[in-house]
């Protein structure tokens, strides 16, 4: 037709019609890719609220998010790659700009995705949040771990294989040297990277402040802190971490067992309350002199990493806590068991231990601080009463 009436400038309308016809399909096509990934992560929000009844562990949610990143990406990426093999003219022409089209999809995409995490998990607020979620609900912290840890993958994973895929497309873009790809892998890695221990560190701050309100609870009703919760969730996201266990030594080099802790040896059992008050103070700052150590460090993406600085973060709120409150000898005596049965449930669970001992000690001295007569317990009585608590739970909670 084009030939027969060559003054009607058919070929040219037919090119710019398909220009703007193929670069809204390709717009679309990322359009849902990020909404049936939403999808996706609603529905893992709803199974943590328990709205869907059936079993969906955060470690299956996780897998299933991966796996709806990466296939969803390379079928969008299979459904251009079959566009661009069309044997047609003005498909040909218009080659190096679907392959920009698709490189800038791929941009867009992985920012409003990063985006769409910190709105999910409360870092920034968007005005379609009521809309995904339902109005009124409450950013959950399984779900933050579950995007801190989604984060790493696609910075690590997903993004290398997504890059390799858009490398072999044939054509090269019509971009030029100057102007560069318009798809930045190193860009969008920066970026989930600083997701990944965005959300972390989001998620810590939650269940720290999830655990201080019990602690309020703890001064008016008695009660156990537990982190069953918290190690549930880590178990099922993160991997186990590498490293060994910073314990703490004497000065000969040795381990220091939890028996041997100088806030509770005998020596503090004394009848005069300055006597005890002096010890407590005298020991503490003893251990101050004597171990250097560097309390709140990098958190990583391990099991024992993330547990460690909730762990950390808990203590040091506790002390905080403490030093606001008034003791009589009962009260001053129940911190102390308190911590007693946290230092024994604790020493398998946190992995910079000496910390985690250090902060324990702080508490009770800050209780001590906040006590008009500070006399502590005997060792044997905190071990026999920790002992009971725990043969106490072992039989409420039989192992299968």
């Amino acid at each position: 037709m084009d030939e027969v009436l060559p003054k009607a400038g058919l070929r040219d309308f037919t090119f710019e019609a398909a220009h703007v016809a193929i670069k809204q399909y390709v717009a679309s096509r990322f359009s849902h890719l990020l909404l049936d990934f939403s999808g996706t992560l609603v529905k893992v929000h709803d199974n943590q609220k328990g709205v869907i009844e059936e079993e969906y562990p955060l470690q299956a949610a996780l897998e299933i998010s991966k796996n709806a990143l990466v296939q969803g990406s390379m079928d969008a990426l299979l459904d251009f790659r079959r566009l661009l093999d069309e044997n047609l003219e003005v498909l040909s022409a218009l080659t190096d700009l679907i392959i920009d089209w698709v490189q800038e999809g791929f941009q867009d995409f992985f920012g409003k995705l990063n985006d769409q995490f910190l709105v999910l998990s409360g870092k920034k607020y968007s005005a379609n949040q009521d809309l995904i979620f339902g109005e009124g609900d409450k950013v959950l912290p399984g779900l933050v771990l579950l995007l801190a840890q989604l984060s790493v993958f696609i910075e690590q994973n997903a993004i290398t294989r997504i890059s390799e895929e858009i490398s072999s497309l044939s054509g090269g873009g019509s971009r030029g040297h100057d102007n560069g790809p318009a798809f930045i892998p190193a860009e969008i890695c920066l970026i989930f990277q600083s997701a990944g221990e965005e959300l972390l560190q989001h998620y810590i701050s939650m269940k720290t402040r999830k655990i201080l309100i019990l602690l309020k609870k703890r001064f008016a009703t008695p009660n156990w802190v537990k982190l069953d919760t918290i190690l549930n969730e880590v178990k099922q996201i993160l991997p186990e971490g590498l490293h060994h266990k910073h314990r703490r030594t004497d000065s000969n080099g040795s381990n220091t067992s939890s028996r041997s802790n100088p806030l509770r040896d005998d020596k503090l059992v004394r009848s005069n309350t300055q006597k005890a008050r002096s010890q407590l103070f005298e020991s503490h700052l003893a251990k101050l002199f004597k171990q250097k150590m560097e309390i709140f460090t990098k958190v990583e993406h391990t099991q024992e990493s993330v547990v460690t600085a909730i762990i950390k973060l808990f203590l040091k709120s506790l002390q905080e806590f403490v030093r606001l409150q008034t003791f009589n000898r009962s009260g001053f005596q129940q911190i102390q068991l308190d911590i007693h049965f946290l230092k024994t449930t604790l020493k398998d669970t946190a992995e910079d231990e000496a910390a985690v001992d250090f902060l324990l000690d702080e508490v009770i001295v800050a209780a001590a601080e906040r006590c008009l007569d500070p006399i502590p317990l005997q060792p044997a009585i905190l071990d026999r009463l920790t002992q009971a608590k725990l043969s106490k739970n072992s039989e409420q909670s039989p192992t299968s």
